[in-house]
């Protein structure tokens, strides 16, 4: 039962119920948006063995175009969601889209290793405008009834995204160029952008604030200072760094003996990535009905168990391992990034700016390190690398629970 006080609040807020027009334009914004943010910001996933190919690079080195991008990411998501409390969230994330799908198009054009990287961070920095606003537009303009379940619908629609970034990319750069295959993301994303401009409803629950620099540093050492969300921004750390790791350096290893897969069978592989479209909404369901602490926990353990089973030198148990796994991170960080946003009772998009740096991070973090296990120990380095995260991400979960957060 609602208290009275936090009846009066509902009420006087202009809150979109799920079931409504209103819902159904949000929802087709942000799939919009997240469609072309995320399949910018993956689509050299799946090529990056043929970085490594045509600029002589390591492993480590070709995971630059994406860990410089994820990074500076994770920079700019401390200013860009700050900076939204001031001149409104949809036109800071309009804005986003549109240059980081023309820098995507600039970038299709370099010839060199150190000017595609330099171009990737720039766009990385771009769809910060994106990332660190989306959640804190749907947890203000979302009732919060529907909060969970738009949440996990928004990550369904990243998912998608990101997939077809992944899928595309490979199989144009198998076909012609991984320059040919830049230039078509970046003009898909640039209609994308416009989509998301024309759907998405104004938000009724922003106002505006100005930028008091004290009080903008306080705020987030505030919210680094509460134990719970501290280690909720530990979990998105752990959960994106493992996650890109195992998706960065299985191409590697399914080129080698005894799978020599094709770059497009490769990028086939991104497919898995639907899981997402299935574990993160029916995440947001289950936590309504069982405590939030445990669905984290099995979902956790099911990463666990993915990674394990990626072991066997046969493909089409690879392949399970690996849905297993992606299930299971999807319902993670569906979990970890709404149960932030309704923590969390002051300076909310701080704590979401905060969710997002730390995920973003760890993608960027991991996702370069990891190269090093690849490089001495293939892939069993990699699987030890990621098992001893996750296993510090399960502690945390039960620390969380012991705490009784809720």
């Amino acid at each position: 039962m609602l208290s009275k006080d936090r009846k009066d609040i509902l009420q006087k807020k202009q809150y979109i119920k799920k079931n409504t027009q209103k819902f159904n334009q949000v929802f087709l914004a942000l799939f919009s948006g997240g469609f072309s943010t995320f399949s910018i910001l993956y689509c050299v996933q799946s090529i990056l063995p043929i970085f490594s190919k045509q600029f002589y690079l390591t492993p480590a080195e070709s995971s630059f175009a994406l860990s410089a991008a994820t990074g500076m990411m994770a920079l700019g998501m401390i200013f860009t969601g700050p900076l939204s409390d001031v001149i409104g969230r949809k036109i800071i994330m309009s804005i986003s889209l549109f240059i980081a799908a023309i820098l995507t198009i600039i970038c299709s054009m370099m010839t060199s290793w150190s000017s595609i990287v330099l171009l990737r961070a720039l766009t990385g920095l771009a769809l910060s405008g994106v990332v660190a606003v989306a959640m804190t537009y749907i947890s203000e303009e979302i009732h919060p009834d529907s909060l969970s379940f738009c949440m996990g619908l928004y990550i369904s629609g990243n998912t998608i995204g990101g997939c077809s970034g992944r899928l595309i990319s490979s199989i144009l750069a198998e076909k012609f160029s991984w320059n040919i295959s830049l230039m078509v993301i970046g003009i898909f994303s640039l209609i994308s952008s416009c989509f998301f401009l024309y759907f998405l409803p104004q938000s009724k629950n922003f106002y505006s604030v100005s930028i008091n620099l004290p009080k903008f540093l306080n705020r987030f050492y505030f919210q680094l200072k509460n134990p719970a969300l501290f280690v909720l921004f530990v979990i998105g750390f752990i959960l994106m760094g493992s996650f890109v790791t195992i998706f960065n350096y299985i191409g590697y290893r399914l080129i080698l003996e005894p799978f020599f897969l094709c770059q497009s069978s490769i990028g086939l592989l991104s497919i898995i990535y639907l899981t997402g479209v299935y574990s993160s909404p029916k995440a947001g369901i289950l936590i309504n009905k069982y405590h939030r602490n445990n669905i984290l926990l099995i979902s956790l353990f099911l990463m666990v168990i993915g990674i394990c089973i990626t072991q066997f030198n046969q493909l089409l148990i690879i392949i399970l391992g690996l849905i297993i796994f992606s299930g299971g991170f999807f319902a993670s960080h569906s979990i970890a990034s709404s149960w932030v946003g309704s923590y969390t009772k002051t300076a909310k998009v701080q704590a979401t700016s905060l969710y997002l740096f730390f995920y973003y991070l760890g993608s960027s973090v991991f996702g370069t390190f990891g190269g090093f296990f690849w490089f001495h120990l293939k892939w069993p380095g990699i699987s030890i690398f990621i098992l001893i995260m996750l296993f510090l991400g399960i502690f945390l979960s039960f620390k969380l629970k012991k705490n009784q957060i809720k």
